[in-house]
């Protein structure tokens, strides 16, 4: 039963047999409670499986679910920008098509729409609110971790499958963004879901083209196609693992693996380009303006913006640059918003939302380094020992071999991600480490249940005692970056971490207490990182840069996009309620927009997209929805600046609406530290942009009326 516990192979045909031996005794004259017992028997454990798999299972997902769905209704908004967007799709069908920021499809948020059709389906069958919005994100994750282990099982046994699940489930950045609006989570459940398919195909064993194998690959492909359309080319970052898996441990030929390849290919395109066609071909004075790019293209959006723009620091595209500057900070707990009124939501500026990995640089050490270690690295060094030994172990075995198929799938996926996450040199957050997670969850259960099959050997359970040793060092290091955070942890943790590790190398002179050992080492190496995940379910996760974990005293609260640090002032509020106007109001950037979207239900207009520098409304389009009387009001915040001791001085009476700033972010982007501040939005150095020349017709052309730090100009009557 030792092996049990941990490689699922041993035992698991006594229980089958069990399971079989009541079926073959049943018989016409037994009663039906005796059947009812059967069946429920039967389900707890199917034939060929051990009785533990499918409670541990059940208990597990459980378990996620209540992780995932704790607390939701009073989550906030999470993400203002995405929020405002997924309303607006509650609203107008074509706004969720084409993910508008508001209802009247003037341009669309910077991302594709997939993961806000969930959300915005949700509001439409629920009603808008934080729940609904958040709920799809959480039921994501419950169905990631469930296809992880079945992934990791068919291949590794249901052992490996279950570590595999809960290693994901307890990686913080994972549980946080299952709990957020970012795109992240959609892409991530349709990635996990593609291995699944992958390792389905291959488990199909056609030796022709056309196979079951191929129907499963051609599956992998749409979901992937779909992984485009949720956050576009990062969902392509696990690609090559999939398909090193496909090229090595696929039944057939040569011609076979790679005509399969190809066909899971043209599936993929056709999966993601069908929406890219939809969005070319529709005419463009009849669909929203596509965010974020300088030629009103989903093509370049993909490419640049949110494509290879982003890995090799290109300047292209709409509403970026590399070196954002201070637009707005954050008011400390209690004291008065810049609109002189009290927000009970700043109490986030001590919690979460802040620089969040932006601005980190790149390079090999980026993943180890600070605050993004903490999201995801718990378990990351003992992967890459399980990966390694892994494949020593398997290394003569026949070139199908499943075990090394499955490290070969999810150690291509972690080192090819890990990479080119380690080398982008733009517009970085440290919840992009989310990608990584299932791969690192994966080995640590591929890797352990191997070394364990063969711990009578000296070298396995040495190795086995090194991951475990090195998981407690390393989430010692970890534990000191809050030292004031539960500082008896990191010390319980390396302390467990020893004993597992002695006790893993005297396991086979303990038989009676190998599941025993074998589970002391899985608590101890999972325990930092459920602690950390734990207290991230207690902070409130605001703006666009979120981050696991306790508070720091660094943070420097929600980062653009939030509703939390927007307009908030009642009387500008009311104003925007009672407009008329299609468009109540009409800001420069999102934020403002995003925040007053939110809390009056109403549809504003965003010059120039999320950061004001798309060239969308031209002044011309501007002009003619003012004509038109399609506007209510131009806004215009003066914003807060920080000096260099840090402190928060607004700048009252000064008229900076005139973009003056190099200031281009994308929604998470938070803003450099000692730099000038600006109004109007995110701003934009060029005075000959869209943005700029409709603020200054707008201030030579109607008087103005100051409420607060906002300057308000009344267009439509």
């Amino acid at each position: 039963m030792s092996t049990i516990s941990v490689a699922g192979d041993a035992g698991s045909t006594e229980h089958g047999l069990a399971a079989a031996g009541g079926e073959a005794g049943s018989s016409g004259d037994i009663e039906k409670p005796a059947r009812d017992t059967s069946r429920w028997s039967t389900f707890l454990a199917p034939p060929g499986r051990p009785r533990w798999e499918r409670p541990a299972t059940l208990a597990l997902l459980i378990a996620t679910a209540i992780i995932n769905l704790w607390g939701l209704g009073g989550a906030g908004w999470g993400n203002g920008y995405y929020a405002a967007a997924v309303q607006s799709g509650t609203q107008s069908w074509k706004a969720l098509l084409f993910a508008s920021l508001d209802p009247h499809n003037a341009i669309t948020v910077d991302k594709p729409p997939a993961a806000l059709w969930a959300m915005g389906l949700s509001g439409r069958i629920f009603g808008f609110n934080s729940w609904s919005m958040f709920a799809p994100q959480a039921l994501m994750g419950v169905a990631a971790v469930a296809l992880l282990i079945a992934a990791v099982r068919r291949w590794a046994g249901p052992a490996a499958g279950l570590i595999a699940g809960a290693g994901l489930a307890v990686t913080p950045v994972a549980a946080m963004m299952f709990r957020f609006n970012n795109p992240d989570a959609c892409m991530l459940l349709l990635l996990v879901a593609a291995a699944y398919c992958t390792v389905r195909a291959i488990d199909a064993r056609g030796e022709r083209l056309w196979s079951a194998g191929t129907g499963w690959l051609v599956g992998a492909g749409v979901l992937m196609g779909f992984g485009f359309l949720a956050k576009m080319m990062q969902a392509f970052l696990v690609l090559p693992g999939l398909a090193l898996v496909v090229l090595v441990a696929g039944a057939g030929g040569w011609r076979t693996r790679i005509g399969q390849l190809a066909s899971a290919g043209v599936a993929l395109v056709l999966s993601a380009g069908w929406y890219v066609a939809l969005v070319e071909l529709w005419p463009a004075g009849s669909r929203p303006y596509i965010g974020g790019s300088t030629s009103n293209s989903l093509w370049e959006l993909a490419v640049d913006y949110n494509g290879l723009g982003r890995v090799l620091g290109n300047k292209n595209g709409g509403g970026h640059r590399p070196a954002p500057a201070l637009t707005d900070t954050p008011v400390p707990t209690g004291a008065a918003t810049p609109t002189g009124v009290p927000d009970p939501a700043q109490h986030a500026t001590q919690t979460h939302g802040g620089f969040g990995g932006f601005g980190s640089q790149p390079g090999l050490t980026r993943l180890f380094h600070g605050e993004l270690a903490t999201e995801f690295s718990w378990l990351l060094p003992a992967a890459l020992i399980a990966l390694i030994a892994g494949l020593w172990l398997t290394r003569a075995l026949p070139r199908t071999d499943r075990v090394r198929g499955g490290l070969l799938l999810w150690g291509g996926w972690l080192l090819v991600t890990a990479a080119v996450l380690s080398t982008m040199s733009r517009s970085f957050h440290s919840y992009y480490s989310m990608e990584l997670a299932p791969a690192i969850a994966a080995l640590i259960g591929i890797g352990a249940t191997q070394l364990w099959q063969r711990r009578t050997h000296p070298a396995a359970r040495a190795t086995l005692a090194l991951m475990s040793s090195l998981t407690g060092i390393w989430a010692f290091v970890l534990l000191r970056q809050t030292p004031d955070w539960l500082p008896w942890l990191r010390w319980t943790v390396v302390a467990l971490a020893v004993l597992a590790a002695a006790a893993l190398l005297i396991a086979p002179q303990l038989p009676r207490f190998a599941v025993a050992i074998g589970l002391f080492a899985l608590v101890a190496g999972l325990l930092a990182p459920t602690a950390y995940t734990l207290e991230t379910l207690t902070q409130p996760q605001l703006g666009g840069s979120p981050t696991a974990g306790p508070a720091r005293g660094g943070d420097d609260g929600p980062g653009p996009g939030g509703p939390q640090r927007g307009v908030s002032d009642p009387r500008i509020v009311a104003l925007i309620e009672g407009s008329d106007a299609p468009w109540a109001a009409a800001a420069q950037g999102a934020q403002d927009v995003s925040a007053l979207e939110l809390s009056t239900g109403k549809a504003l207009l965003a010059v120039g997209g999320f950061s004001g520098r798309d060239p969308s409304p031209t002044l011309a389009e501007f002009q003619q929805y003012v004509a038109d009387h399609k506007i209510g009001y131009y806004l215009i915040r003066q914003r807060e600046q920080r000096n260099p001791q840090g402190s928060n001085n607004s700048a009252p009476g000064g008229n900076n609406s005139a973009p003056g700033s190099n200031n281009s972010q994308q929604p998470g982007d938070t803003p450099q530290q000692g730099q000038p501040g600006n109004s109007g939005g995110w701003g934009n150095s060029d005075p000959e942009s869209p943005a700029a020349q409709i603020a200054a017709w707008v201030k030579s052309t109607y008087p103005v009326t100051k409420i607060g730090t906002v300057d308000l100009y009344t267009l439509t009557p």
